[in-house]
């Protein structure tokens, strides 16, 4: 019995550590993929937003104020999700959100399942214009 216990507990544990994967990514051709946040964003109120171990697709999303924003986000690898607490959005795993920000400022978005040893450092910013 304690050894059934102990081989479900373990399992459980690797699959858990599986969820999030590696941080490379390599397409059909066996080429690795750059997985590093672009650091240019373009004014758009339609955002779509990949998560990639440990890291979203860009390093800053530009949206303007009083205009509604709608975000999709994507799991290219492992699984994670986004929030953005003063603006009350909140996404876990692949889904979509809308939302009208009404102060210009620059707000954190973060993954908000805890997905391994680079989850702390998952951050992108919204700048609201």
């Amino acid at each position: 019995m304690k050894r059934w216990l102990l081989a479900t507990v373990l399992l459980s544990a690797l699959f858990v550590l599986a969820a999030c994967g590696g941080k490379d990514s390599s397409d059909a051709t066996g080429q690795v993929e750059n997985t590093t946040p672009s650091e240019t964003s373009t004014v758009s109120n339609e955002i779509n937003i990949t998560g990639i171990n440990f890291e979203f697709d860009q390093g800053e999303y530009t949206v303007k104020a009083g205009e509604e924003v709608i975000i999709t986000y994507k799991n290219e690898e492992g699984m994670h999700g986004i929030a953005i607490d003063e603006l009350d959005m909140d996404i876990k795993g692949d889904g979509e959100a809308t939302f009208t920000p009404t102060e210009p400022g620059e707000y954190t978005i973060y993954c908000n399942i805890p997905c391994g040893a680079g989850h702390a450092d998952m951050k992108s910013t919204l700048i609201v214009t």
